[in-house]
């Protein structure tokens, strides 16, 4: 049950001079739908930010907001101390951005494509040979500099997507689901690739794949109907030292029975035969075993309940 767990609900914050971006009351409807409902958070240099929510839960357009792509309606965005509305050019400097779909013109090749995003990003005549061969390092593209972007496989394509978005060495990275569709080996190098950039910038990762937040972030926020619902640290969950187990039985126990034993600190009836168990040490386990058995209470289901972000994700937006 979602009582039963330790949830840091967003609350909101007040402006942080020390983040590169500060969001704040952040709000978008189309027409009467309200994808995005009065959120705010802020982010610093070296986290990378996980964020989360199901379909329809207002990511994209929050995405597009922070990227300048789609001015807001509501709220304002500061990037580096620039206000996004009200001083564009300054504040996009600031930005990488990955999409979805990596805007890559297929007939150039990575050298040519390189130095055009060069030029797009104003970088000076003469540096434009040290930024490009930094993004073909860091992102891992040397062998394949001479080739045509569109004979590079799907994982390539994606670093080169991710070049593009640092080639001007932005404070903050979006990048909107930069493994889908590519293999366990390319998940794993991307992933790899995000952490490494995680040292020297801001990230925002959005994604659907827990295990990739899990992974690679420092931090995580689910968004659901529009709502900024949860933010809170990933080292949190390592952190955790309760220890509960889901308990069921083919008949009703005694609560003060299971309690007495050394190691149950607690125990709560759930619903009828369905007990949770917070223990102080698992080495009761064996005992719970055996008083189930010598008091012939037949046991259905006995396993551990973990906090982890799967089960945070789940019962947040099944409660919102």
């Amino acid at each position: 049950m979602i009582k039963t767990l330790s949830y840091n609900l967003f609350k909101g914050d007040q402006y942080n001079f020390m983040a590169l971006l500060n969001v704040k009351n952040l709000g978008y409807s189309y027409g009467n739908f309200i994808a995005v409902d009065n959120i705010s958070f802020t982010l610093e240099k070296g986290q990378i930010l996980g964020f989360l929510g199901p379909n329809g839960a207002g990511k994209s357009t929050t995405m597009k907001m922070l990227s300048g792509v789609q001015s807001s309606q509501q709220g304002e965005i500061m990037i580096n101390g620039f206000n996004i509305e009200e001083q564009p050019q300054q504040a996009k400097q600031c930005i990488g951005f990955l999409p979805e779909h990596p805007p890559l013109y297929l007939e150039l090749s990575v050298i040519e494509f390189l130095h055009f995003c060069a030029r797009l990003n104003n970088i000076a005549k003469n540096n434009c040979q040290t930024a490009i061969e930094k993004v073909l390092n860091d992102c891992g593209l040397e062998q394949v500099q001479k080739k045509l972007i569109g004979h590079l496989s799907k994982g390539y394509q994606q670093r080169l997507g991710i070049a593009q978005a640092i080639i001007h060495q932005p404070d903050i990275i979006i990048l909107d689901e930069p493994t889908v569709g590519l293999d366990p080996i390319q998940i794993n190098e991307i992933r790899s690739l995000i952490k490494r950039l995680g040292k020297d910038h801001a990230i925002i990762l959005s994604t659907h794949i827990l295990s990739e937040v899990s992974s690679v972030c420092t931090d995580v926020q689910i968004i659901n109907h529009g709502k900024l619902l949860y933010k809170n640290q990933l080292s949190d969950f390592e952190q955790s030292k309760t220890i509960q187990y889901h308990l069921e039985t083919a008949q009703t126990i005694e609560l003060d029975i299971m309690l007495s034993i050394d190691g149950v600190s607690a125990i709560v009836e759930e619903s009828e035969n369905n007990y949770l168990l917070t223990l102080s040490s698992a080495d009761c386990i064996t005992s719970i075993i055996k008083k189930l058995h010598e008091k012939e209470w037949p046991l259905i289901l006995f396993y551990k309940k973990t906090n982890s972000l799967e089960s945070v994700f789940i019962d947040i937006i099944n409660h919102a």
